[in-house]
């Protein structure tokens, strides 16, 4: 099964998008900063990391950047998921090393489906 960690500080937003993707058949570990999805990630293995850009602690870019700069987890598809949808915001994401970015509110069928296009390319 494969393994996402959701970093995503909404419980409600969480609770859905880890209950649709655990019936899409994927394993998902979910926790409210980007200080705890560090650690997380350092200390098991992940297919896929979906991000929030705003979250207390530590934001999704600054996780994206640590991510992109471990020599471990670089590699590591990163999925960012946010409110924040102008132009900069998400050119900032892929300029970072984002695999994907997608915009709150969104279509959750459509994004596990992409959530599945990301994890089977690995």
């Amino acid at each position: 099964m494969k393994q996402i960690l959701l970093a995503e500080d909404d419980p409600q937003i969480a609770r859905l998008i880890q209950f649709k993707l655990q019936r899409a058949g994927f394993s998902v570990t979910w926790v409210e900063n980007g200080e705890e999805a560090l650690h997380r990630l350092r200390s098991l293995p992940f297919d896929l990391v979906i991000l929030d850009v705003m979250m207390p602690v530590k934001d999704g870019f600054s996780v994206l950047a640590e991510l992109k700069a471990d020599a471990r987890l670089h590699k590591l598809p990163v999925m960012m998921l946010t409110a924040r949808a102008n132009e900069s915001d998400l050119l900032k994401g892929f300029q970072q090393g984002a695999t994907d970015y997608i915009a709150k509110p969104f279509d959750l069928d459509h994004f596990v489906e992409r959530v599945r296009a990301i994890v089977e390319s690995r």
